[in-house]
């Protein structure tokens, strides 16, 4: 004991500092005890019987929590961004996955996907913004444009936000199959998407909205013209090198616009067994955009195809681009004179066959739009 100390006060303050210590020795394990049952419980919460399920992502040797879907939803719907970073491989294998229960365990109303493959504007977009008008829940729309051209279509326009990631295409290169292919695949994406459109910036609707959804819904076939055609400009364009893939006999032509079934849209962008043959073989003057599709798909695909377009042009004039039309050639008889034709739907003869057509100037948007209503019953 030092000097001068009072014994009792040195006990009292040895029992203050004994309790002291056992009073912050409880405290901390009361805290201690409360933050782990707080931390199961939030776990409890956000555990994989919750909608979101939270997943350790390790990153530099520590952990971080994020939280992803696991509903059903994260699955059906479509992506809220069409401008991904994917790449066209990445995005053809994520487009290429297909249900193997043809049952949807929700109610899915089928669309039609307007995939739109065109350089820049679209001049003619005012007409389809009133054919589309009222039928939202029924089509998608998919714009492949050059890369350097930025859309700005007001937030009120159904073409608003409806760009993809693009490439160049080049007229009767591989490349344009290539653009049709990313459409195809950026549109596979939105499962509710069963039928797909191909048009370009010079198109048209000539029936309106109603009419078109029940031609295509209730088709039992595809319409994507492939022939057998003899001379220079069907098999004269035949390379021997095609086979064993594509022999003479198979070698087929059709319009570069078309319209196929969901089903025909997966065989399409996952094709890998004739696309090196095509792209090596069919250059210009072969115009491979007129003869990939209706070639792979007639020979695997014969009894899905109707073997002709939905889309009306005019070759009359001759050379090797169709008849551009302007605002002077659109009178009710011209538009009277699509819509009258002779062709078979299901088996059966019809007057009705063409569902729109090309090619359309902007100066042709005037009248066009004085004269939908009345003629194409567009309103």
């Amino acid at each position: 004991m030092e000097e001068g100390k009072d014994p009792a006060t040195a006990n009292r303050s040895g029992r203050f500092i004994t309790w002291r210590f056992l009073q912050y020795l409880l405290l901390f394990l009361v805290l201690g005890l409360g933050i782990s049952i707080i931390s199961m419980n939030t776990l409890r919460y956000l555990g994989p019987q919750n909608q979101n399920t939270i997943t350790p992502l390790h990153r530099s040797n520590s952990i971080i929590w994020s939280t992803e879907p696991s509903g059903l939803e994260s699955w059906i719907s479509p992506p809220k961004n069409l401008l991904h970073n994917m790449i066209d491989a990445e995005l053809l294998w994520r487009a290429s996955f297909v249900p193997k229960i043809k049952t949807y365990p929700y109610r899915r109303v089928p669309k039609i996907a307007f995939m739109f493959l065109t350089k820049g504007p679209l001049p003619l977009a005012p007409l389809w913004e009133r054919f589309f008008k009222g039928n939202e829940k029924l089509f998608s729309i998919y714009i492949h444009s050059l890369p350097s051209y930025v859309a700005d279509f007001p937030q009120a326009s159904p073409f608003y936000k409806r760009q993809i990631p693009s490439q160049v295409a080049e007229w009767g290169m591989m490349s344009m199959c290539d653009a049709e292919r990313r459409l195809l695949a950026n549109a596979l994406l939105d499962l509710s998407n069963e039928w797909f459109i191909l048009l370009s910036e010079s198109c048209i609707p000539v029936q309106n909205f109603s009419t078109v959804y029940r031609y295509i819904s209730q088709s039992r076939h595809s319409f994507m013209g492939s022939f057998d055609e003899d001379g220079p400009y069907g098999r004269g364009r035949y390379n021997p090198y095609m086979a064993p893939e594509v022999n003479l006999t198979e070698w087929r032509k059709g319009s570069q616009w078309f319209e196929v079934n969901r089903e025909l849209a997966v065989a399409i962008i996952r094709d890998s067994k004739y696309y090196p043959k095509f792209k090596r073989f069919c250059r210009p003057a072969c115009y491979v955009d007129e003869h990939y599709f209706p070639t792979m798909l007639s020979i695997h695909y014969p009894d899905l195809m109707a073997n002709r377009t939905l889309t009306w042009v005019d070759w009359s004039r001759g050379g090797a681009h169709p008849a551009t039309f302007g605002q002077y050639d659109i009178t009710k008889e011209f538009l009277k004179k699509i819509l009258k034709s002779n062709c078979t739907y299901n088996d059966h003869t019809t007057t009705q066959c063409f569902l729109f057509a090309r090619k359309f100037s902007h100066s042709s948007l005037e009248p066009l739009l004085a004269l939908a209503a009345p003629v194409l019953g567009i309103h």
